[in-house]
């Protein structure tokens, strides 16, 4: 078969399509000029590489050359990756919540060559099922309404869109939000904290790792013990559940069950990078070892699966192998019989809990099919007894048998991987291997971020010095977005606190003006998520929503917080206030699904610790301390080190002089600072107990 026009694209998720009979076209001029000149409907479909249900629709539907005669013979059929454009993913899944009250992918659209939408939905089969309508009867009426009523269609599309430019236009009301507000978040998170199982809610259960930063600064700041067990518990169980992959770790992408155990099997960058961010503060606060190792093992498969030879990560792995969703990772009981010794199957059964019918569950038929997920369903303690040996000899003989069925698993046909490389989630990735790096004292994870930072600073920039979005095979494309901005900008201050190397602080400062400068409605208040020069898709939206990874807004607002008091910069933190305050409303209505934003309002409201370190002689040994000091958990504690050329750039940094020689301190709060201090043991003692 000829591939369609997909087959010259860079994205792996459109490259998937360059063989379907649908004649795709992707996100072009050409597609919706044809599509005027033709005056036919336009059929968009939106998904991304490693979405199991776009899989199934591409199997069901894309490749059915009946569902393809009639795209290609009524329709001008549009494919994108959500991951590559999220600007039209964002616009276009509002739109679906307007039609359908839900959301998801794949998405499907229905509109008109001047991109009004006026049908929505997710994922259609192709033919009628539970109630729904099939792709086939859909798309046939349509093309009855579209030649014989058009006119309505016409009217349809023009409210969607008048009702869409309503919303994501609309002057939002504003309210003072004070420290009540903190407080009513967590009090949300711990309402639907299932305190059987962990995690917020019931089930299906994602990894939220936004609602662990926030419980960890929660409390750091009030003491408040349930805050934190909160957070533990969940940790915990993530890890024994089969959301973890227990033989080449790193988490899958949720789960569809309370209980942590079925996943959708595709791994994600940014759960991994957040996650293991989550687990290192955990560690950070408690000491536990466990934490700890969990973080270095997502490490491991970060760098082992992920890490590309540029010195950047791949965006993700497939949920789907050989045709089936989680086919490498689920075992027959015979297979691990048959590649353990008599003595480590005994134990693994119960470790395991394996048994002959499996607990994976067909999707289509809800039947067990006698594979298995592994997991761990008691604790170390528990199997320790149950097996009659110490705990860490349980330990090595989970490791063993790890190893044995990790390196059998080898031999079978691996997920697809997406080898796109995205700015947002690798400043993620580089905020992770940082902030684990010091909190570890494993400086060859700073390192790992420093090589993916030179990535992108000399590769993701057009010769204008605009950011750009997507890196694949040699080609850097798209304008970045508002959170590639912000996500940057935090990586860049983490690198800075890694290493107090000035030119990351630089940057981040660069970058910031720039944002400001592209995507601030100057007016009201807030950012666009694209950029004054981007496309514009119906219309410039503003999000604020965090989900599992944080908004642009919420985010920008950390970073001009951060910045502010850092440089002592007061412009930022006036802007921080504006960017919460347009959104005010919202955060209080719901201040748990705006998690990031409450992290910003607890920095705004309770305020920073910025330590000013005047070297007496060696910066790397005032390097050496000031990491020591960020390897307790002081969220809101901003180091930064005065040399010559901090002087040069930071005028106000002149006021503060050594003493007697000695290394000297300054530590400051809401813009005043304490007298100096020379003993390192004292300074230690008072940010620890502030």
């Amino acid at each position: 078969m000829n591939p369609n026009r997909l087959i010259y694209e860079k994205s792996p998720y459109l490259r998937q399509h360059a063989y379907n009979p649908v004649n795709w076209y992707p996100w072009c001029k050409d597609a919706f000029e044809i599509a005027q000149k033709e005056n036919k409907p336009i059929f968009l479909s939106i998904g991304y590489s490693t979405c199991h249900w776009c899989h199934v629709m591409e199997k069901e539907s894309f490749e059915d050359e009946e569902i393809a005669e009639i795209l290609n013979r009524f329709f001008i059929s549009i494919k994108v990756d959500r991951e590559e454009r999220p600007d039209i993913d964002s616009i276009y899944m509002k739109v679906c919540y307007l039609f359908q009250n839900r959301g998801g992918w794949p998405l499907t659209i229905l509109m008109t060559a001047d991109k009004k939408p006026f049908y929505a939905d997710t994922y259609i089969p192709k033919d009628d099922l539970y109630g729904k309508f099939g792709l086939k009867k859909l798309l046939l009426r349509i093309v009855d309404l579209w030649e014989n009523n058009s006119n309505k269609i016409r009217e349809v599309s023009e409210g969607i869109t008048e009702s869409l430019k309503k919303i994501v236009s609309k002057s939002n009301e504003k309210i003072a939000l004070s420290e009540s507000t903190i407080h009513k978040a967590y009090e949300g998170l711990r309402i639907v904290f299932d305190k059987d199982y962990g995690g917020f809610g019931k089930s299906p259960k994602f990894p939220l790792p936004l609602n662990f930063l926030f419980l960890h600064r929660y409390f750091y700041r009030y003491k408040n013990m349930t805050a934190l067990d909160m957070s533990l518990q969940t940790l915990k169980k993530m890890r024994l559940g089969g959301i973890y992959d227990h033989l080449g770790f790193g988490f899958h992408r949720y789960s569809t069950d309370r209980e942590w155990i079925l996943p959708h099997f595709e791994k994600m960058l940014y759960d991994n990078a957040l996650l293991m961010l989550s687990y290192a503060e955990a560690f950070q606060i408690t000491k536990d070892e466990f934490f700890k190792t969990v973080a270095e093992e997502i490490a491991t498969y970060l760098l082992r699966d992920m890490y590309s030879s540029e010195g950047a990560f791949y965006s993700a792995e497939d949920a789907d192998s050989e045709g089936k969703e989680g086919e490498f990772y689920l075992w027959t009981y015979d297979e691990i019989e048959q590649t353990l010794t008599e003595e480590e199957f005994n134990a693994v059964k119960i470790i395991y809990s394996l048994s002959k019918e499996g607990n994976f569950y067909e999707e289509a038929t809800k039947q067990k099919n006698g594979k298995n997920i592994i997991h761990i369903e008691k604790s170390l303690e528990v199997l320790s007894e149950d097996l009659n040996i110490e705990k860490e000899e349980l330990i090595n003989t989970i490791e063993s048998i790890r190893y044995k069925l990790f390196n059998k698993r080898q031999s079978r046909v691996k997920p697809a991987r997406d080898e796109k490389i995205l700015t947002d989630w690798n400043s993620l990735g580089i905020v992770a291997f940082c902030k684990t790096g010091i909190i570890f004292e494993k400086y060859e994870y700073i390192d790992i971020a420093e090589k993916c930072m030179s990535f992108l600073l000399n590769n993701m920039f057009d010769n204008s010095g605009k950011l750009l979005h997507r890196f694949v095979e040699g080609e850097a494309s798209v304008f970045g977005y508002l959170e590639d901005y912000a996500y940057l900008i935090w990586a860049l201050i983490e690198l800075y606190f890694a290493t107090f190397k000035n030119e990351y602080l630089l940057k981040a400062l660069e970058l910031t003006d720039f944002t400001i400068e592209h995507f601030m409605d100057k007016e009201n208040g807030a950012f666009y998520h694209t950029a004054d020069y981007a496309e514009i898709v119906i219309e410039r939206i503003k999000e604020i929503y965090d989900g599992v990874v944080p908004s642009g807004n919420s985010l920008m607002a950390y970073n001009f917080l951060r910045l502010s008091r850092l440089i002592q910069k007061r412009e930022y933190e006036q802007l921080a206030n504006k960017i919460i305050y347009f959104f005010s409303k919202d955060i209080e209505k719901i201040p748990a699904s705006y998690i990031f934003s409450i992290i910003s309002l607890d920095l705004l409201i309770n305020g920073s610790m910025e330590l000013i370190a005047i070297p007496n002689a060696s910066k790397e040994d005032e390097i050496k301390f000031l990491r020591s000091l960020q390897r307790e958990f002081v969220p809101n504690l901003l180091p930064m080190i005065k040399d010559s050329f901090m002087e040069s750039i930071f005028d106000w940094t002149k006021l503060f002089e050594k003493i007697e020689g000695n290394s000297t301190y300054y530590l400051c709060k809401n813009f005043t600072c304490q007298s100096p201090m020379i003993d390192r043991v004292k300074l230690m003692d008072f940010i620890l107990n502030s």
